[in-house]
């Protein structure tokens, strides 16, 4: 579940005789680089004008795959299971894969919701659905106000915060563990945000696979505790359900629905808050401004989706697609970003913040289920409008230049936010 940081510059394209290199292209592009960090829409372009809507890239390696930049592409693409599965079991790139490979968190197949196809994957999204569907959302949004306000009151005091770890990653994890029926305070559960941060943004000197074991464990505590003591909360809704899922089911799919809650929902709420702190056309009236912070929130779904890519797709057998021949057991990058920038869909360049068809959740069977972006967008709605009424006169305490990109062709988030504002007197 750790999301892997780039790879590293010497990182290159392995000479023609390595086996990685079966299947790469002379012109692929490596997928790392500081051009990706800060900057991922000049190089989406750019591979767009030399490529078209399919280029060839290498991945950690020097692994090829093919990375879809097309909007009508990806929506094609996650159309059609048939054409493109999520087993990655297909792939035929596993000769060459080595057992510490950076992305294997990834793309290693694992008995969950997120590699299954077919009646089983329906069998198994029916299950979250139903659950999150239960969530009153009017609650959900009174939970994480309070879960702001709490996290608020611990820096207010003090006239400055560094927001992305004080507030943007902490809120929608504690609402998250909440919901899944844990205690709201306590050491097991700070102890489990914690971990869960770890094993999905490790920081130097963290250990994301010790981290992501004891994540594991606390989930095969929380389904017993469950099982024995049920409660209205997503882990005893997705135990009650005819579907049966097995205890190995529970763990696995209960750390899916809380990974995919936390770190794209907190990175949306830190580039909002960016983007509101920056950009001109939100200064006037931020503060309270509900339109205004909607209008935000769906702009970064645009510009600076918190998933750039998602891997990935394999080809189930040889196709066409963009022109290129894809060959069975190909694997196909989404390129959310780079679709949602796409300009057959915005020929004059302008991104119409309130259209909401962007593929930021994907699309197709395998698209975030139902209600869970409703519930994200409460969930980061609440967050952004709560500091700006408590905190009305934030501002950035850095240049707006001097914000850093974090090191990952996956997420787009910042490392940190630093701001500085009047300090409230409790």
């Amino acid at each position: 579940m750790t999301d892997p940081a780039a790879p590293s510059p010497d990182q290159a394209v392995p000479p023609p005789g390595c086996p990685a290199h079966a299947g790469a292209q002379e012109d692929a592009v490596a997928l790392s680089g500081l051009e990706y960090q800060q900057t991922p829409s000049q190089l989406y372009r750019t591979l767009r004008r030399e490529h078209g809507a399919i280029a060839p890239v290498v991945l950690d390696g020097g692994i090829p795959a093919w990375l879809v930049l097309g909007y009508t592409e990806v929506s094609y693409v996650t159309s059609h299971d048939e054409l493109f599965a999520r087993d990655s079991r297909r792939w035929n790139q596993w000769p060459s894969i080595p057992p510490d490979w950076p992305l294997m968190p990834f793309v290693g197949y694992q008995p969950s919701v997120m590699f299954a196809e077919g009646p089983e994957h329906q069998r198994r999204a029916g299950v979250i659905t139903e659950a999150l569907e239960a969530i009153d959302q009017f609650e959900l949004a009174h939970t994480c106000r309070e879960i702001a306000e709490g996290l608020i009151d611990g820096f207010a005091g003090s006239g400055q915060a560094e927001l992305m770890s004080a507030f943007a990653h902490a809120l929608p994890m504690r609402a998250v563990v909440r919901l899944c029926g844990m205690p709201a305070d306590g050491v097991d559960t700070d102890d489990l945000v914690r971990d869960l941060r770890i094993s999905l943004d490790a920081a130097e000197g963290d250990d994301p696979v010790a981290a992501y074991v004891r994540v594991m464990e606390r989930m095969q505590q929380l389904v017993k505790d469950k099982r024995d003591h049920p409660g209205p909360d997503i882990t005893s809704r997705m135990l009650s359900h005819p579907a049966g899922l097995t205890d190995e089911e529970m763990v696995v799919d209960l750390i899916t629905v809380i990974a995919a809650a936390q770190q794209p929902t907190a990175n949306w709420i830190c580039n909002t808050l960016r983007l509101l702190l920056t950009d001109d056309r939100f200064a006037l009236n931020v503060s309270g401004g509900r339109l205004s912070v909607g209008q935000a929130l769906n702009e970064v779904l645009w510009l600076d989706t918190p998933t750039q890519n998602f891997i990935g797709r394999w080809a189930v057998r040889d196709t066409q697609l963009g022109g290129r021949h894809i060959k069975a057991g190909d694997c196909l990058v989404l390129g959310l970003a780079a679709a949602n920038t796409d300009p057959q869909i915005w020929p004059e360049g302008h991104i119409g913040p309130e259209n909401s068809a962007h593929l930021s959740f994907s699309n197709g069977e395998h698209r975030c289920p139902y209600p869970a972006p409703l519930l994200a967008d409460v969930i980061a709605r609440t967050a952004v409008e709560t500091l700006l009424e408590r905190l009305p006169d934030v501002v950035l305490a850095v240049e707006p230049y001097e914000l850093k990109w974090r090191p990952s062709i996956w997420m787009r988030g910042l490392t940190a936010l630093p701001v500085s504002f009047t300090p409230v007197v409790q």
